[in-house]
């Protein structure tokens, strides 16, 4: 596994400590939903999940970076295309909080989904997902990474995850609000939960 940079092992460190985990079970086109510029990771605070290094692919086949999502907050959300079970409803549940925000507040919000399963979850397997979920070009990013960049990314926004013999994942059911500098700044555990504190941070990150 490589090794994560000093400032965000403290940072998957205090989330751990803070966050009780809820297990759920689970069987088996577009540009990034941020601004476009790139920005270098020396010009994030040491809080921030944009320091890391790793390089991701969109459902679109575009190679960025995390920093590629700095400039809006986004809700972020871990899971596999071939989940039948938890998987669409936390899905589900983002739309909930899609549809609740304001139409202005709402287009200045990301919706990153990314993908646990490196071996199924090809670019082609996550455009196909965008396309039956109707999930927009506009402020959606689906993306997928190799097997260390996903763990590493787990660990940083306090996800578990663990794949079975059959290539099924056990995990965590977290959505985690990042402020337009990808620091952690809101998480909603669980399935089916009220989204309404969630919209509430949500639209006071998009009035700064």
């Amino acid at each position: 596994m490589k090794a994560f940079r000093l400032p965000l092992v403290a940072t998957a460190a205090l989330l751990a400590t803070l966050v009780t985990m809820q297990a759920g079970y689970c069987s088996t086109n577009s540009t990034p939903s941020c601004c476009a510029r790139t920005v270098a990771p020396e010009q994030f605070s040491d809080k921030s999940l944009y320091q890391t290094e790793s390089t991701w692919t969109t459902d679109a086949g575009k190679q960025i970076k995390l920093g590629a999502l700095a400039g809006k907050p986004q809700v972020v959300v871990m899971f596999f295309a071939s989940c039948q079970f938890t998987c669409p409803v936390t899905v589900h549940d983002l739309q909930r909080i899609e549809a609740a925000l304001p139409a202005a507040v709402r287009e200045q919000v990301g919706f990153t989904l990314v993908s646990f399963d490196s071996k199924r979850d090809t670019s082609a397997a996550l455009a196909k997902y965008r396309e039956a979920r109707q999930l927009s070009s506009k402020n959606w990013t689906l993306m997928r990474g190799e097997p260390d960049d996903v763990l590493e990314l787990s660990a940083l926004l306090g996800v578990n995850f663990k794949q079975d013999a059959q290539g099924n994942f056990a995990h965590s059911n977290v959505i985690t609000i990042l402020n337009a500098q990808g620091e952690v700044v809101h998480r909603l555990i669980g399935l089916n939960q009220d989204v309404n504190e969630t919209v509430r941070v949500l639209e006071q990150l998009a009035a700064k």
